[in-house]
């Protein structure tokens, strides 16, 4: 399998897509078809999603097709040289995945070879569940059980940044509290402007430094340029 799993499509005063275009450009091979992914919009149409995610996609030399424009979905991801899942929100994502039967569409292709990127809550849905995300359950899918193409959880958008006069639980607390209910899991907090590139059952940690969160013991960081086994045993 091949996956690119960013933590966030942008950066603050940057264009959409800036920042991981030199990534984009050595993972996939130009031309490609690729099957975007837009169901985690909600705030503007798929439509503009789509259209958002060609122009960047185009000056790589590659093609998208939405599959929100297709009358038949899996159809579209089947025939696609890639998939692309966008950032938005994990909950509506997830929910429209199982409503047009793409879980195991993406799944398949992707353990196949097809070469999968995804951002923000396209990171989450990689992952065996979606419960590390950050986003508020707006609408309920019928599952937290995601692709479960990489054998640990993804906490994208990653800080440990502590607001002032905020009483709220901190990134670190809540996470922490996931492995409570969840010991066996193992979570990456991926910081802004960085990214897994996962081969089969190695994986890259490009950008930033990576947290890496696992139950009875303490965060441990990763450093940037990081070569580490997908399953974090002996990382």
């Amino acid at each position: 399998m091949r996956l690119l799993l960013l933590s966030n499509s942008t950066l603050p005063g940057e264009p959409f897509l800036q920042w991981p275009r030199p990534h984009l450009s050595g993972f996939l091979t130009a031309p490609a078809r690729i099957a975007f992914i837009p169901y985690a919009a909600v705030t503007f149409t798929f439509d503009a999603y789509a259209d958002a995610v060609a122009g960047p996609f185009a000056e790589l030399g590659h093609t998208v097709e939405s599959v929100h424009r297709s009358t038949d979905p899996v159809a579209a991801v089947d025939a696609a040289d890639a998939v692309a899942v966008g950032g938005g929100n994990t909950f509506q994502l997830l929910r429209l995945l199982y409503k047009h039967d793409l879980l195991r569409a993406i799944r398949r292709r992707v353990r196949e070879g097809m070469p999968y990127v995804g951002w923000s809550a396209g990171s989450n849905v990689a992952c065996p569940t979606i419960m590390t995300t950050n986003d508020m359950p707006i609408t309920e899918p019928p599952s937290f059980r995601a692709l479960d193409l990489v054998p640990f959880q993804i906490n994208p958008h990653y800080t440990d940044a502590r607001l002032e006069g905020h009483g709220g639980e901190t990134r670190d607390q809540r996470l922490a509290e996931f492995l409570v209910a969840n010991p066996q899991r193992r979570v990456i907090g991926l910081r802004e402007g960085s990214l897994l590139h996962v081969t089969d059952e190695r994986m890259r940690l490009v950008g930033r430094p990576a947290r890496l969160f696992r139950s009875g013991t303490d965060p441990v960081e990763l450093a940037e340029g990081s070569d580490l086994r997908a399953d974090l045993a002996g990382h």
